[in-house]
């Protein structure tokens, strides 16, 4: 092989190299672990009520749709086996369409900023760059179930009025 044909074949598998990592890095980071999460089906009425049962470490994830706004809860359980909920999307950077988060491993991440959270710190921490808590006082919660009424729900579909539309 000619020195010439050779840096023309190592030059064509570095373009090929760089074309991959660009379509990797603009590819949005975490689908695929979001397919296989606990993703429930979309809810458009009624209350959002959740098994305790399907709960687990992994996070999963409650679509619910109002007046043409997609939201998201998200619940996973604590190491002291509590259920910690949220809504998935963080109090700073929900206005930037990637302030949601991902798991990733055991830590949950906003995939805005990439603060890093457990899910210790779900439900338990508010203000600043964290996910939006739903604290007692706002959902009616028995052995078997989680419920978040309708009316609550509405009252935080501003913040996800962006969500997932600006990138």
């Amino acid at each position: 092989m000619s020195k010439s044909r050779k840096q023309l074949f190592i030059t064509g598998g570095l373009v090929l190299l760089l074309v991959v990592c660009i379509i990797g890095w603009f590819l949005p980071y975490g689908d695929e672990q979001r397919k296989n999460s606990s993703k429930k089906n979309v809810q458009t009425e009624g209350d959002i009520i959740i098994s305790t049962d399907e709960i687990g470490e992994k996070v999963s994830f409650y679509p619910y749709e109002i007046n043409g706004v997609n939201l998201e809860v998200m619940a996973v359980k604590a190491t002291d086996g509590t259920i910690r909920t949220a809504f998935n999307t963080c109090q700073i950077c929900y206005s930037s369409g990637r302030g949601y988060y991902e798991q990733q491993g055991t830590a949950i991440v906003c995939q805005n900023c990439g603060n890093m959270y457990t899910a210790d710190d779900v439900e338990v921490i508010a203000g600043g760059c964290n996910p939006v808590p739903i604290t007692s006082e706002y959902k009616e919660e028995s052995a078997d179930t989680i419920i978040i009424n309708r009316e609550f729900l509405e009252k935080y579909q501003v913040i996800f009025e962006n969500w997932k539309t600006n990138y």
